[in-house]
C-alpha cells in the first residue's frame, strides 16, 4: 500500500442513522449504507468515514457508547458491518470508523458497576468527587448547559460529565482504561478497518482542572476554568501511537477542538509520531461572538476566514498535514452559514467546495454537501432532537427569559440537527431515504435538492465536486505543492496560489453576492493560462481585468517561469 496514502485521499462522511434506511423502521443502517456504495464510489471519494455504530441509549445520538465492540440492533448485525467492509473493498475504498474514547454512556458495563460499587476497579474508570445533592462540587459548565457534575445517589458523590448527564468522562490517568481503550481499537483495526476518527480528542487529559479528590474532602476545592488540549494529551497520543497505529497501515485523525496552528502542528508532525491529523474549528468560530457561545451570532468577516485557513496552511505546510473540512454531523449546512441557499445556492456552493477543497490537506465531504443541501426550516422546537440544541432553548427560555424567537433565530442557524436531516436521495416520499416514518423530519426542499436530479444534471453541484475531485487527483504534485494568499484584506476575493517548481494553480473566488474584479497581478504569467475549472459558463479568458459574477469561482493553471 502506498505511504501514507490518506494524503492523496478524499474523505465522504456518513451519518449513519439518517443516510439510508433499508427496512423501513425509519432510521438509517449498515445495509442502506451498502446500498449507496456506488454513488460513494462515484462522486470520486476514496475513503467512507462513518459515525458511531454501537449500542446506544441514543441520549446524544451514538456518542454516548455503552459497548464499543458490537453493533446497535437498529444499524443491523456484526455481519452487516462485514459486508459493508468487504463491499467497501471490493470498490477499492477505505473504511474509517468513528471511536468514542473521552466518555462512555452511563449505561455502559463499566459505570454501571461503577456506581454501585466504591471498591470495584471500575470505580477509577471515572471521576468522582464528594458532595451533597444540594449543591456541585464546582461551578464548571457543560456545552450542554449544565453543571459537568452529576450527583449519584447510591453513593452520594458526584460523577464529571464534559458533555450531556449520560455521558461519563473517563479517566486517563488510570493506565487500565487507557489499555481497555487500546483493546477496543485494535478489535475494529483487526477486522480490516483503515483508520479511525477519535471523538473530542481534547478533552481527554484533564486532571489539572479537577482537584484532587482529597482537596474536595478537606473542603481546600478551587474550581479552574477548564482548557481543552490539557499538558498530558501528547503523552497519550505517544502511547496510543506506539500500541495501536503504529502497528497497523491506518489513518489517524483527532476531533481536538479549539486548537491553535502551533499546537496543531504538535498534534501531526512528522517528528512527534502522533496523528495523521486533527479537526480543529477555529474557522467554525468566526460567525460566534467573541467569548461567548457558538449560538451568539455575528457576520462573517471574510479577512478573519482568510487570515484563520492561511495560519493553518502556513503552519502544516512542511511538517504537518490538514483537515479540508466545511460540514460535518456538529455543524450547519455551509451553503447556509457562508453561502447564500436561495438565489445562488448552486453558485456559492460550487465557491465554496473551490475555496477549502484546492488548499493543502485532505477533503472531508460530509453527506449531502455535495448536492447543496441546506439548513432546514424548522421554526418549532418540538421539531429538534438534538439534546444540545433542546437544553440550551429551553435554559435560555425558561431560565434567562430570552425571547424565544430570538433562541429561534441561533437554532435556525446553528442546530447540529440541520447536519442530521436525512439525506435526499430524490423527490419521492421522504426524499428516498425511507418508507417509514423518518426519525427526524426531512427537510421541504427535497422536492428540488436530491441526489437524482443532481445525477441528472451536467451542472449541478454534485458534478461541480465530481470535477473538482478529478482536477486534484490530476494535479496531485500541485495539491502537495505550497500555498499563499493573495489580496489578503480584498472585502470579496479570496484569492491564492498553489505551486510547485514547474507549475502554478491560480484559485480565484468571489466570496460574496455582488460583483468583483479582480486585477491579475504583474507576477504571475497570463498570457499561457489555462481555464481548469469554473462555476459559470462563458467569459472565462485570463484577462488582465476579471469581471466576476455573484459567487464566481475560477481556477487556473500556470506555467512558471
Amino acid at each position: 500500500m502506498k505511504k501514507d496514502w490518506w494524503k492523496d485521499s478524499v474523505v465522504y462522511q456518513v451519518y449513519p442513522r439518517s443516510f439510508q434506511d433499508s427496512n423501513g423502521d425509519g432510521i438509517g443502517d449498515l445495509q442502506g449504507i451498502i446500498s449507496r456504495l456506488d454513488y460513494i464510489k462515484q462522486l470520486g471519494a476514496d475513503v467512507i468515514w462513518i459515525c458511531p455504530i454501537y449500542p446506544s441509549p441514543n441520549v446524544d445520538y451514538g456518542y454516548d457508547v455503552t459497548d464499543h465492540k458490537t453493533v446497535m440492533e437498529s444499524y443491523g448485525t456484526m455481519e452487516d458491518f462485514h459486508e459493508l467492509l468487504e463491499e467497501v473493498h471490493r470498490r477499492g475504498l477505505k473504511l474509517v470508523m468513528d471511536f468514542v474514547l473521552n466518555h462512555t454512556s452511563t449505561e455502559h458495563a463499566w459505570f454501571k458497576e461503577a456506581e454501585l460499587d466504591k471498591t470495584s476497579k471500575y470505580r477509577n474508570f471515572y471521576f468522582w468527587r464528594p458532595g451533597t445533592k444540594h449543591g456541585p462540587p464546582t461551578d464548571l459548565q457543560s456545552d450542554y448547559g449544565q453543571s459537568v457534575w452529576q450527583y449519584e445517589e447510591h453513593t452520594g458523590e458526584y460523577y464529571l460529565h464534559m458533555n450531556a448527564v449520560k455521558q461519563a468522562d473517563l479517566n486517563w490517568e488510570n493506565e487500565d482504561v487507557r489499555q481497555a481503550v487500546y483493546e477496543m481499537m485494535r478489535f475494529w483495526l483487526d477486522k480490516g478497518v483503515d483508520g479511525l476518527r477519535i471523538d473530542q480528542l481534547h478533552l481527554i487529559s484533564k486532571k489539572e482542572y479537577l482537584p484532587s479528590y482529597e482537596d474536595y474532602v478537606q473542603g481546600k476545592a478551587e474550581s479552574k476554568p477548564f482548557q481543552p488540549n490539557g499538558r498530558r494529551i501528547h503523552d497519550y497520543l505517544t502511547e496510543m501511537t506506539e500500541e495501536v497505529f503504529s502497528q497497523y497501515d491506518v489513518m489517524s485523525v483527532g476531533e481536538a477542538g479549539t486548537v491553535t496552528p502551533e499546537e496543531g502542528l504538535t498534534y501531526t508532525g512528522t517528528d512527534e509520531h502522533e496523528l495523521n491529523m486533527i479537526f480543529h474549528f477555529q474557522h467554525m468560530e468566526l460567525d460566534q461572538q467573541p467569548g461567548k457561545e457558538h449560538w451568539d451570532l455575528k457576520p462573517l468577516e471574510l479577512s478573519d476566514l482568510k487570515s484563520v485557513l492561511t495560519k493553518w496552511q502556513k503552519k502544516l505546510e512542511n511538517k504537518g498535514w490538514n483537515t479540508l473540512f466545511w460540514c460535518n454531523h456538529d455543524q450547519p449546512r455551509i451553503v447556509s452559514r457562508f453561502g447564500d441557499e436561495g438565489k445562488y445556492r448552486k453558485e456559492s456552493a460550487k465557491m465554496l467546495a473551490s475555496v477549502l477543497y484546492l488548499m493543502k490537506g485532505t477533503p472531508y465531504i460530509y453527506q449531502g454537501e455535495e448536492l447543496g443541501m441546506t439548513n432546514a426550516p424548522f421554526t418549532r422546537i418540538e421539531d429538534y432532537k438534538d439534546i444540545q440544541t433542546v437544553n440550551m432553548y429551553h435554559k435560555r427560555v425558561y431560565e434567562k427569559g430570552y425571547d424565544p424567537k430570538e433562541v429561534m433565530t441561533s437554532i435556525l442557524a446553528k442546530s447540529r440537527d440541520h447536519a442530521r436531516t436525512p439525506m435526499q436521495w430524490n423527490d419521492g416520499k421522504h426524499a428516498g431515504f425511507t418508507d417509514g416514518t423518518p426519525w427526524l423530519k426531512v427537510n421541504p426542499n427535497y422536492t428540488s435538492i436530491n441526489a437524482a436530479e443532481a445525477l441528472a444534471d451536467p451542472d449541478s453541484i454534485l458534478s461541480y465536486y465530481k470535477k473538482l475531485i478529478s482536477l486534484r487527483k490530476q494535479y496531485a504534485d500541485l495539491m502537495k505543492g505550497s500555498y499563499d494568499l493573495l489580496l489578503p484584506d480584498d472585502p470579496q476575493l479570496f484569492v491564492y496560489i498553489r505551486q510547485t517548481d514547474t507549475r502554478q494553480l491560480l484559485v480565484i473566488n468571489n466570496f460574496s453576492d455582488k460583483e468583483a474584479i479582480f486585477q491579475w497581478p504583474d507576477e504571475l504569467e497570463r498570457e499561457m493560462a489555462q481555464l481548469l475549472l469554473s462555476n459559470y459558463d462563458g467569459g472565462r479568458e485570463a484577462l488582465p481585468s476579471i469581471e466576476l459574477k455573484p459567487f464566481e469561482s475560477r481556477v487556473y493553471l500556470l506555467k512558471r517561469d
